[in-house]
């Protein structure tokens, strides 16, 4: 890879049901650069996991420890994002009622 060409950046969250009640907050469970952000990308795909570009916020994560919970400055931009999610399941799961 060139200079000018960044090399791409994945990372992984996981929120349950237990850290909701414990009232945690969601945990990078894994994060890399080049082969290993592709791994994590292509497994998300393979188990349908919807994924969310945002380089800015990708930079910020793969500074957090693994399976470490993200840090009070990142709540509402990890909290947009898992808005997102839950519309597109929203969306989801509305259409597969309609069949």
């Amino acid at each position: 890879m060139s200079e000018a060409t960044p090399q791409r950046r994945a990372a992984a969250l996981a929120y349950d049901a237990e850290e909701r009640r414990a009232r945690g907050a969601p945990r990078v469970v894994a994060k890399g650069a080049g082969f290993v952000a592709d791994e994590i990308i292509e497994r998300a795909r393979a188990a349908g996991v919807p994924i969310h570009a945002s380089r800015e916020l990708v930079d910020l994560l793969v500074q957090v420890d693994l399976d470490r919970q993200i840090p009070p400055a990142l709540y509402v931009a990890v909290a947009e994002v898992l808005a997102w999610v839950y519309r597109l399941e929203g969306r989801a799961a509305a259409h597969n009622e309609g069949r």
